[in-house]
């Protein structure tokens, strides 16, 4: 075990990743990978890397890499996912509020920092430290983030989707603490999903049920691949998908379509790809990375419109798949009330900030104070809503 507080610290930017060998990076990212899954894909240097070469980020995205190394002598002890941002999309924890008010008052918001995996609004560590340097390593990487902002003279600094415990250790030094809240689906010790529906109130298992049948009677077959199943083809199919889905929803998708063909090389024992198929021609699909516990789900299209069929592969499909799989949790992504009715309960994600000016900050601190206790009360009535049976003692 090194001694974690008898060495000088040195960070450095990188503004791209293939300058640092993946086993440096990974040993800080995904430590447990050495012995199977990461605890999730995101912040590994295939992913990320993935990301930069297909040009989904760098030039021209408005996510430019400025990621953060820190380095004991010559090892590497802790490192960072962190862009220069020329906007605030592909975030899903937003600041427009805070960019507007900066603005308004005269300032200039972009560039800013974010500490994050682009795109993807996955909770997950994201001060990245080797086994036995976690309070040297995260107290250098938020030091730097913080020194290389100030130095630029940047409006902020952000930290999104990172863990209760990274968002602790932020505060504790002076960054802003945020919660927000996503739907999650949680195993509570099901063999199969005929075990969860049994959890549910009769009422919301028949409105499933009915639900499922009628997604199933599309006219077609579903099937699940992943691994050296996932061929060429699969992301031929998958692009228009993402293409529909992304033109509606962003006006132009995130990724590029290379992204899929360096997935298809590097990624695709990460990922599982439900797919709707009808007269032997793939007409829907669910995008999912696979993480050491959770299943995430990220993306969806489709070519044809069905009845409950986005229900079917995006949360019933991804819980059969997770049971059948060992894993004990599905993360269906962003936004959605919808899912309440389909198990998946609210769940709090955090977030770190830091802004320059102090009268802004201070602004920003009371925001974020009443908006916790915002957010604590529609958790709390939400999942009171939810679709789990309640116990017969308890009043109605």
């Amino acid at each position: 075990m090194p001694d974690d507080t008898a060495h000088t610290v040195e960070i450095t930017v990188l503004p791209r990743l293939r300058d640092i060998a993946a086993a440096d990076w990974d040993a800080c990212a995904c430590p447990e990978g050495a012995d199977g899954r990461p605890v999730d894909p995101f912040t590994t240097h295939r992913f990320l890397l993935a990301l930069e070469a297909s040009g989904s980020v760098g030039a021209g995205s408005g996510w430019q890499p400025q990621h953060l190394v820190a380095r004991a002598g010559d090892r590497v002890i802790a490192v960072m996912p962190l862009y220069a941002k020329g906007h605030s999309q592909g975030e899903y924890i937003f600041d427009h509020n805070f960019a507007h008010a900066w603005e308004r008052a005269g300032g200039r918001y972009y560039p800013k920092l974010q500490g994050a995996v682009p795109f993807t609004p996955a909770t997950g560590r994201r001060l990245l430290t080797r086994p036995g340097w976690e309070e040297t390593g995260r107290a250098a990487l938020l030091q730097g983030m913080v020194q290389i902002a100030a130095n630029n003279r940047l409006s902020s600094a952000h930290i999104t989707f990172c863990t209760e415990d990274e968002a602790r250790a932020g505060a504790e030094v002076g960054l802003l603490a945020r919660v927000t809240q996503q739907y999650h689906w949680v195993s509570r010790g099901y063999a199969d999903f005929d075990g969860f529906l049994a959890d549910l109130s009769s009422r919301k298992r028949k409105a499933i049920r009915k639900e499922r049948a009628r997604a199933q009677a599309f006219g077609g077959t579903i099937r699940a691949v992943s691994g050296d199943a996932l061929q060429p083809h699969h992301w031929d199919a998958f692009w228009a998908f993402y293409q529909d889905t992304g033109a509606r929803k962003w006006g132009t998708p995130y990724l590029t379509r290379a992204f899929f063909e360096r997935a298809q090389e590097s990624l695709r024992d990460d990922m599982l790809l439900l797919l709707a198929e009808r007269d032997g021609r793939p007409v829907a699909g669910a995008l999912n990375f696979i993480g050491r516990d959770t299943l995430y789900g990220r993306y969806w299209g489709c070519t044809e419109d069905h009845p409950c069929l986005h229900f079917e592969l995006c949360y019933y499909q991804a819980i059969d798949w997770a049971l059948a799989h060992g894993l004990s949790r599905v993360e269906a992504g962003a936004q959605g009330e919808h899912k309440l009715a389909r198990g998946y309960l609210p769940t709090e994600v955090h977030s770190l900030h830091w802004f320059s000016d102090p009268g802004f900050r201070d602004a920003v601190a009371r925001y974020l104070e009443a908006e916790r206790a915002a957010i604590d009360d529609e958790i709390e009535v939400l999942t009171a809503y939810g679709p789990f049976r309640r116990p017969q003692t308890e009043d109605p």
